[in-house]
């Protein structure tokens, strides 16, 4: 019997007639022979409101202990009722479905409570039952330590979770969300956007680590190194009259060499959560940068692109690094709060700036993919502030003004409406 994972965001749970569309879209999986476990994350709004809830109640005052395992306690209910409701759903369809809460399979993780990181799912108990006929419902976004707390894996957990459950269980996860698959760009911005049928894991690492929401950046990265294959579908499908699903689409995140025709670059990411800081007048001694980047890094404040220029005064250079926005502001302070011993005499913040990557595995095996980008940014007279690369990945930091346009001319540029 085949197995498979499948996994329903906030937006497909939203509410009762979407839960019932989720049992039809498990019902067909199911009843087409497949052993079927679903993992579910919170209603739609609703792990905010919770978390409403926990700062409301956690104010700190006299006599109060604030745990943040509490939080997690609190925060983690939401998956736990969509996943009631959907097995109840699928019983009054006359199928056989259970809940399975993160501490019965187990999901065993560290003690890291509100960013926990999954450490072991044995697979054995829940193999068993899928394998039995039973359709496992498992609530996304929460784990377990080793000593009993209930933990959770932070914004955008449910997908981890479904990948280490797909992963257990040896097999393949589809991931049903609120767009068709993964597309050249996002259509919103560019019209002519097309999905793919396929795209690598690094390529999908390095497109949701760059600004494209379609998956969670840890997700991606356990599927890679597990191997998992993954395949990114719309909720808003229904069964046909039969009870079968449409014939596959989505798009299919797998290993490179499974990707018969590589494309030079497969698509173009954009992210507004970007700060530039610039640090003038910095002393051009060879350990300035490494006293910057360390108080960083015991912050844990995660800095991308990093810049260094010669500044007008003799024996001082300018260094500019960006971070994420929300990170700007402590990154400022702790910049601040250490300048006598740094060695700086100003510091700039500019939170108007975005960033743009072009990603695409070919990139290893074909020249002139940065003097397209370039030029395509020239001709519609979009300066950049500051670079990246990797192996299959070019990054710009440019003004937030220009990032559509931008998006649109690379689009363009390396005729990504055709592929």
């Amino acid at each position: 019997m085949t197995r498979l994972v499948l996994k329903f965001g906030g937006t497909s749970m939203a509410d009762l007639e979407r839960i019932r569309r989720v049992a039809r879209i498990v019902a067909a999986e199911a009843r087409s022979g497949k052993a079927v476990a679903v993992v579910v994350s919170a209603m739609a709004g609703k792990t905010n409101e919770l978390v409403a809830w926990t700062d409301g109640a956690g104010r700190p005052g006299p006599g109060i202990d604030l745990t943040d395992d509490e939080y997690d306690t609190v925060v983690a209910s939401g998956e736990q009722v969509t996943a009631g409701l959907l097995a109840l759903t699928l019983r009054n369809m006359g199928l056989k479905a259970r809940s399975w809460l993160g501490w019965q399979i187990p999901i065993l993780t560290d003690d890291a409570h509100g960013r926990a990181r999954i450490e072991d799912v044995p697979g054995d108990r829940l193999g068993a039952a899928i394998d039995a006929g039973e359709i496992a419902v498992v609530p996304g976004f929460q784990g377990v330590t080793r000593d009993g707390r209930l933990t959770t894996l932070g914004r955008g957990g449910s997908d981890t979770s479904a990948v280490a459950v797909a992963a257990a269980l040896g097999c393949r996860c589809d991931i049903y969300t609120d767009v068709d698959g993964v597309y050249t760009t996002d259509p919103r911005i560019e019209q002519k956007a097309r999905r793919l049928d396929r795209i690598s894991y690094e390529e999908m690492l390095e497109m949701a680590s760059l600004g494209a929401k379609v998956l969670q950046t840890r997700s991606v990265e356990l599927a890679m190194a597990k191997r998992v294959p993954v395949r990114v579908l719309s909720s808003f499908v229904e069964p046909d009259a039969s009870g079968k699903l449409p014939a596959e689409a989505g798009t299919l995140i797998c290993d490179e060499e499974e990707i018969v025709e590589k494309r030079i670059v497969s698509g173009v990411a954009m992210s507004r959560d970007e700060a530039r800081i610039t640090l003038l007048g910095l002393a051009d001694r060879v350990d300035g940068p490494a006293d910057v980047f360390t108080r960083l890094a015991e912050a844990n404040v995660n800095v991308d692109m990093i810049v260094q220029s010669q500044s007008r005064t003799e024996g001082t250079v300018n260094l500019t690094f960006t971070t994420g926005r929300r990170d700007a502001q402590r990154a400022a302070e702790l910049m601040r709060a250490g300048q006598a011993e740094i060695g700086f005499s100003e510091i700039r913040v500019d939170e108007d700036v975005a960033k743009v990557s072009v990603v695409g595995v070919g990139m290893r095996s074909h020249a002139g993919v940065a003097q397209t980008m370039f030029r395509a940014l020239a001709d519609k007279g979009i300066k950049f502030q500051a670079i990246s690369t990797s192996e299959i990945k070019i990054s710009v930091l440019i003004d937030a003004a220009y990032a559509e346009l931008a998006v649109r001319a690379l689009h363009s540029a390396y005729g990504l409406e055709t592929v």
